[in-house]
């Protein structure tokens, strides 16, 4: 059974059929899944989501796209988050330097608190790295916490790294993607032991879907990709991330 580790189930792409979708995910071979907050607002709608869907589980955190107009106040909200007994890890929180849509050092500055608040309530993170690869790493180094390198884009070289740190790798749709020439050499880089899968549906959706909202069925056809590469079983790669995974985030079965 599938645990999709990183999913945006609360993005407006799914308003028509939400419930529907997440009611029939175990009987498409979802067994779990782990909801990213990303916005502020998400922080407040989130948790409902995951109380009316025993298989959906969440963690709490601000997207460093999101941070121009966030306040101090953001932090009572983010606790309160924290606390609900299905949030699992701080996320999705980290640096983007592709839209810069936040200022870098308030970018920095925020993921670094989060970075403590995790270590200070022992809960994982799942870390955002678009295009700033050298100061992930370094507060990472840091801090040294538990978690998850999600929708991992960077360099073999940058993927051991990582799993040098104790992280585990986030393998998603573009490891499917015809024009990823990295693909191959990450996922041949990266342990079994250390890959979790994850779709951030809707967004990143594997071939053949490509272009087209994604959802955590889908990640059997990322799963075939690296059953290929490493030239093992589809279903073993999904137990195996999924154990990954419940490990990680301290779920059980």
């Amino acid at each position: 059974m599938i645990f999709d580790t990183h999913a945006h189930y609360d993005s407006e792409a799914f308003d028509a059929d939400r419930d529907e979708l997440l009611g029939s995910l175990r009987e498409q071979g979802v067994s779990a899944v782990l909801n990213c907050c990303s916005t502020y607002e998400s922080l407040k709608t989130v948790p409902a989501i995951c109380d009316r869907h025993p298989d959906v589980w969440f963690a709490a955190g601000l997207h460093p796209s999101e941070l121009e107009d966030v306040g101090e106040d953001v932090f009572e909200l983010l606790d309160a988050a924290l606390s609900h007994p299905k949030c699992l890890a701080v996320g999705e929180i980290g640096l983007d330097y592709h839209w810069d849509a936040s200022p870098r050092e308030k970018q920095k500055e925020w993921f670094l608190r989060q970075l403590l608040i995790a270590k200070e309530k022992g809960l994982p993170v799942v870390v955002h790295d678009r295009e700033s690869h050298a100061d992930v790493l370094e507060l990472l180094r840091k801090t040294h916490p538990e978690g998850v390198m999600h929708c991992f884009s960077g360099s073999a070289e940058t993927a051991k790294e990582v799993v040098g740190l104790g992280l585990y790798v986030g393998l998603g749709g573009a490891m499917t993607f015809k024009n990823n020439k990295k693909a191959d050499s990450v996922i041949s880089a990266v342990p079994l032991s250390r890959i979790l899968l994850e779709t951030d549906c809707p967004y990143m959706a594997p071939e053949p879907f490509r272009g087209k909202r994604n959802c955590s069925p889908y990640i059997r056809y990322v799963a075939g990709k690296i059953a290929a590469v490493k030239g093992i079983d589809t279903d073993e790669v999904i137990r195996t991330a999924a154990a990954n995974g419940r490990a990680l985030f301290r779920l059980g079965e």
